[in-house]
């Protein structure tokens, strides 16, 4: 008897897997590149204001913030699209531009929801080889095929850390044609200080086939609401505006998120505190003999020196209620993500890792 079958390609998606079970109840969950110091308190009042209004639907268009990103930018408010996390907005991507068939290029290491999103468009996903763990622009080039309609870039890039300049991003876009759409996904920007770097923004105001996503997720804090946006070409800020739900961005998320741009002091107080925390991590677990290379996010990269001795450190470090992130499902399986924490976070972590290095 037969039943309901998927489209091609969702039965190949591995279903997302959270903080593991079997951890002490007091755990520090260092998994997620969530904020260690979280949102600011403007945020938070914000919300608990918007709360008032919790019976009315939301402004569809999300006038308000996106008004406040063209702001804060210097980006043209009518070219911005939010949604429920940047998460949503790459799938509405994939939603509104993949067809069966289709091809969506992306690097070997990169964030996974790439491939979930070729995959539940019926489309290929095919990664370019990433050799020590950063973009090779010249593979990537050499992979697109007259069937690649998606490309998709993390700068800086979810697990490895790593990021490529602006004139590599140009370079990139220069060998994608046009009726390629680039996507650049820049939920960690707001971490990188150096000179060379680019979120993607300009591409975006000078060709019609380049996307840039940001999220409030990672340095915002506010991952718990879901707030993401898309700076686009009109036509594709036109198609993601017809393809996504017409209430997407809940009341309270535009709220907060709106009164957590404003409060760019608490902003600086987050990158500050990664920046100085992230290198002590760099520092601390590099002397244990493992390796982590510089992070251009708010996490770093420990490498182990297999898979076998990833996989007992994270049993090691989950005995002792320090939750890290394994990054099999990237490539990875000799390695494990740390999200820098707080202090206390921070420095449980290394001595589990000290521990467990000497046993």
């Amino acid at each position: 008897m037969k039943s309901p079958a998927p489209k091609p390609g969702v039965l190949e998606i591995a279903a997302y897997i959270g903080a593991r079970a079997g951890a002490p109840a007091r755990a520090y969950q260092l998994a997620s590149n969530e904020s260690a110091i979280g949102p600011s308190a403007a945020a938070m009042e914000a919300h608990r204001a918007a709360a008032a209004a919790l019976d009315l639907y939301p402004d569809g268009s999300a006038e308000v913030l996106r008004q406040a990103i063209g702001e804060i930018h210097s980006l043209d408010a009518p070219r911005i699209v939010c949604g429920n996390g940047s998460d949503e907005l790459l799938g509405l991507i994939g939603h509104a531009y993949l067809r069966p068939g289709d091809e969506v290029l992306f690097s070997a290491h990169a964030f996974l929801v790439y491939r979930t999103i070729a995959l539940a468009n019926s489309a290929s996903a095919v990664a370019a080889p990433e050799p020590d763990l950063r973009v090779d622009l010249e593979r990537m080039l050499a992979t697109l095929t007259p069937r690649t309609r998606v490309v998709f870039i993390a700068n800086p890039n979810n697990p490895t850390g790593t990021y490529i300049s602006g004139e590599a991003l140009r370079h990139l876009h220069a060998g994608i044609p046009p009726d390629v759409l680039l996507v650049i996904d820049s939920a960690y920007a707001e971490y990188l200080h150096s000179t060379d770097y680019e979120s993607g923004a300009e591409l975006v105001k000078k060709f019609d086939n380049v996307v840039m996503t940001r999220t409030f997720s990672k340095a915002y804090g506010l991952a718990g609401l879901r707030v993401g946006w898309a700076f686009c070409p009109p036509a594709v800020a036109d198609v993601l505006n017809r393809v996504r739900g017409p209430f997407n961005v809940s009341v309270t998320a535009q709220h907060a998120a709106t009164a957590a741009l404003r409060d760019q002091a608490h902003l600086r107080r987050a990158v500050a505190h990664t920046d100085t925390w992230r290198r002590w991590l760099a520092r601390e677990i590099t002397a244990l003999g493992l390796r982590v290379d510089e992070s251009a996010g708010n996490f770093v990269l420990i490498q182990f020196p297999n898979a076998e001795t990833a996989k007992a450190a994270d049993r090691f470090l989950i005995e002792r209620g320090i939750i890290l992130r394994p990054t099999t499902a990237y490539g990875l399986p000799h390695c494990l993500r740390m999200t820098v924490g707080l202090e206390e976070a921070n420095r449980a972590a290394v001595a589990a890792l000290r521990a467990f290095m000497q046993a």
